[in-house]
């Protein structure tokens, strides 16, 4: 399996990611582990997280990822093996949020805790934030990349032109850069992505691992009429997607996959990987049954047609017919 470049870190991943938003969650521990042992069985490495994973399910307090990650590390060993992404700067308190320095330098210590490691191989700003000087959070990640706690750095929900920011601060300091952006992209969120910030993205060599990249389950075809939304406890957010648009996304999904043999779920993270400066999109899986399925999209061949069919499906102005 051919890996792709984070950025310019040095650090090469295969081209899908694993996500942990689910582990804990909806996946309880020894679902979690299995999915983690096929996904690393299977030639994969890297997997992503963040601190405040699952805060948002009743009871939880966040963490909780993490800690079923830091549990399967602990067991299964082999730490120089994978790519542990995790993310700082979502509320997990009222009183513990942001990218201030401070709050940087110990929520990491939290993560290292969580996890079970010395070291986080990609350490994410979850989110901007306006509130706290920019060169703060720089300061903090250069802290840590001297100490060797982190790897490298990257960016989620960041705009072009606060990227562009992000990016002349931190060669101003002479600190570590954003290495990877992790913007909400697939073949229905294509307008957030495409354009100047894609365009930074390339001119840059920024890696590209964007989430959502099956819009919350809609492009893998199992959801396509309100009755299908009790499905799962994610079923909600692809209400939106149940319009014209979005069902023409479906048919030329079920299109291009029949000649290929392959599913709507593969056909459209083999999209997304073919999008210029994605490095790889990140799935998330419950079970190894479809954890299974979904790693067989790195097998999927789409020709210049059945590109230029999801293209114009998809195609962001589409939105409005």
């Amino acid at each position: 399996m051919q890996k792709r470049k984070l950025g310019r870190s040095g650090i090469d991943v295969a081209p899908l990611a694993l996500g942990g938003n689910v582990f804990g969650w909806t996946a309880d521990e020894a679902r979690s582990f299995a999915v983690l042992d096929g996904f690393v069985d299977a030639g994969f490495n890297l997997i992503d997280t963040a601190d405040v994973y699952s805060v948002w399910a009743p009871g939880h307090k966040g963490g909780e990822s993490e800690t079923v990650i830091g549990s399967w590390l602990k067991r299964r060993g082999g730490r120089d093996k994978v790519v542990i992404a995790t993310k700082v700067g979502m509320q997990m308190a009222p009183d513990r949020k942001g990218l201030a320095k401070d709050y940087i330098l110990r929520s990491v210590e939290d993560s290292l805790k969580r996890l079970q490691t010395d070291y986080i191989d990609l350490y994410q700003s979850h989110r901007d934030d306006p509130d706290a000087p920019m060169e703060e959070r720089f300061e903090a990640y250069a802290q840590l990349v001297k100490q060797g706690k982190v790897r490298a750095i990257g960016a989620s929900n960041y705009d072009a032109a606060r990227l562009k920011t992000a990016l002349e601060t931190s060669a101003r300091l002479g600190a570590p850069r954003y290495e990877t952006l992790q913007p909400h992209y697939n073949l229905c969120e294509r307008a957030l992505f495409e354009g100047p910030l894609q365009d930074l993205c390339v001119a840059e060599q920024i890696g590209v691992i964007g989430y959502y990249s099956l819009a919350s389950g809609f492009l893998s075809g199992k959801y396509r009429a309100d009755g299908d939304l009790g499905q799962s406890v994610r079923g909600a957010g692809v209400k939106k997607y149940l319009n014209p648009r979005g069902f023409g996304i479906l048919k030329a999904l079920d299109d291009v996959a029949a000649p290929v043999g392959a599913t709507p779920a593969q056909v459209a993270l083999a999209w997304t990987m073919a999008r210029p400066a994605i490095a790889a999109p990140i799935v998330s899986a419950t079970s190894t049954q479809q954890l299974a399925d979904i790693l067989k999209a790195v097998d999927v061949k789409l020709d210049a047609a059945a590109i230029a069919r999801l293209d114009t499906a998809s195609a962001p102005q589409a939105a409005a017919a």
